[in-house]
């Protein structure tokens, strides 16, 4: 199950990351609304999708991935680091009470961005989480405490992967899709630690500018933004099915497929097979 948020109020109207630069008010929101109803669509033939309805004067509500992280019905509601952003905060909050979600909330002083910045494995097993441009490391502790779950930290450091989900994507079978120079070297460490290589999927700078990391999972089904052809055939060759979205509206503020959804039910866990592709830098 996944919650998403109608485009109708969608506009860029300030610049809080790199891609909103040069965009003010210049997203066609007719284009954007037929994109986003294109992905709809496409993740509902999948799974359940809720809706919560957009804010007057909260345009990046649309950007649902933000409004908390979910598990086993728990939700840990984001403390927006910018004020553009802190005022979608009471309505999601309104959502999640009157859906039945138990609700915790972090410190005012502890910015976290939710699903943006902490993505659990398939298989549920331990929660990566990253700070460095919108969510601190502070937070990390509350994730922990909150379910019982491993969490490994990783470190931004390049503005325009500004979330854990623009350079990072767990996914079916053990494998994660990602952009290695999104991260400091300790991080990059971190993520060799945990899955071998021939489980690590490594995109080149062209597809990670296209947030090809930004991706929805659902079992072997990946939808995504349009990608290069090598990505995508690499993908398929690891038995994913690939559905690539055309979504440049959305990335005139930063965001694409996974940054359009929340999940909001817990993945299963399952074991992939174990061939392995890599992308080389574009």
């Amino acid at each position: 199950m996944f919650l998403m948020c109608p485009p109708t109020l969608y506009d860029v109207n300030y610049v809080i990351n790199p891609w909103m630069e040069g965009n003010l008010h210049r997203s066609s929101r007719q284009n954007a609304e037929r994109q986003w109803e294109q992905l709809r669509a496409a993740l509902a033939g999948l799974a359940q999708v809720e809706l919560v309805e957009p804010q007057a004067g909260s345009p990046d509500m649309v950007f649902t991935a933000n409004a908390g992280l979910v598990r086993q019905g728990l939700v840990a509601l984001s403390r927006f680091l910018h004020p553009e952003r802190q005022g979608e905060e009471p309505h999601f909050r309104r959502w999640f009470d009157d859906s039945g979600f138990a609700v915790r909330e972090l410190p005012r002083a502890v910015p976290f961005e939710g699903e943006g910045d902490a993505l659990f494995e398939a298989d549920n097993s331990r929660l990566w989480a990253g700070h460095g441009m919108r969510s601190r490391e502070a937070s990390h502790p509350y994730l922990e405490d909150t379910w019982s779950v491993e969490v490994i930290s990783l470190r931004l450091v390049d503005p325009r992967f500004y979330h854990l989900d623009t350079c990072f994507c767990p996914l079916f079978g053990g494998y994660v899709l990602y952009f290695p120079e999104a991260f400091d070297a300790v991080s990059q460490a971190r993520i060799a630690a945990r899955f071998p290589e021939e489980k690590r999927i490594a995109v080149g700078l062209r597809d990670a500018l296209r947030f090809a990391c930004n991706a929805i999972n659902v079992e072997k089904t990946i939808l995504l933004n349009e990608v290069s052809p090598e990505l995508s055939g690499c993908l398929e060759s690891l038995g994913f099915h690939v559905i690539q979205v055309p979504l440049s509206e959305f990335l005139k503020a930063g965001g694409a497929a996974k940054c359009l959804v929340l999940r909001l039910s817990d993945m299963e866990a399952t074991h992939g097979r174990r061939e392995s592709c890599r992308v080389s830098a574009a």
